[in-house]
């Protein structure tokens, strides 16, 4: 399940779109594999979830329509210091990945510099009160190399966002139902790896994801406002 809203991104043919901490290629492969040619970059911190991201280029037929406009590129780097030019970004995305930098401010300046006078950036972060709850549970669940060093509160990061020249123009939130997941494995830590409610609920997920059954989708519809796991901005670069 994307976090993202792809339809809220305006992507126009042979635009150049940046998924930035792309991980394993969640959003990168919806890019690539939109019916809207894009020229798609993805670029992650850890060279393993860059690899695995790529490995996700063969797994699917190539999309249709063919076209030359279409094209993907990954690599790993750091997003405090980006491996592009000035304004040579139409999009960057942004997914569940600020509140892993030491310096999201940094990261902020590098988008602002890459992006095209009127581009959009799109940005996600876990929610506040269901990330605390997480951090209350669990001091492990932060303090493991790599997690979470921070829990933004969503004024407070649109606001950080601003300041480097952008508009805020929507906003939404996701993942409803995956906030009571995350409860489960913090409460459970030492043991979410072989916990059978941990288990039964990660298969919920997982079937949820294949089959979007009426029901679930419903329940995702009026959960996210209530407690969905992530919010997502979007903002466009002013000037």
């Amino acid at each position: 399940m994307l976090t993202m809203r792809l339809e809220e991104m305006a992507l126009e043919p042979g635009m150049r779109v940046l998924d930035l901490g792309c991980g394993r290629g969640r959003h990168l492969h919806a890019l690539y594999w939109n019916e809207i040619p894009l020229e798609v970059v993805g670029i992650d911190l850890s060279h393993e979830e860059a690899k695995a991201a790529f490995d996700g280029f063969f797994q699917l037929p190539p999309p249709e329509p063919h076209s030359p406009l279409r094209s993907a590129a990954l690599g790993a780097g750091d997003a405090a210091r980006l491996p592009f030019p000035d304004n040579s970004f139409d999009r960057v995305l942004c997914s569940e990945v600020l509140e892993h930098v030491p310096d999201p401010d940094a990261v902020l300046a590098e988008i602002a510099r890459i992006l095209k006078p009127d581009g959009i950036f799109a940005a996600s972060v876990p929610r506040y009160w269901p990330e605390a709850i997480c951090w209350k549970l669990s001091t492990e669940y932060h303090n493991t190399p790599g997690g979470h060093v921070r829990i933004f509160r969503t004024k407070a990061l649109r606001d950080q966002v601003r300041k480097q020249g952008f508009a805020a123009f929507k906003r939404h939130w996701a993942h409803g139902l995956h906030s009571p997941y995350w409860w489960l494995q913090c409460a459970l830590w030492d043991q979410r790896e072989s916990a059978a409610s941990v288990r039964l609920y990660r298969k919920f997920l997982e079937w949820d994801l294949m089959e979007k059954p009426w029901l679930t989708q419903s329940l995702e519809w009026l959960l996210a406002p209530v407690m969905g796991k992530s919010v997502v901005m979007y903002f466009r670069k002013v000037g």
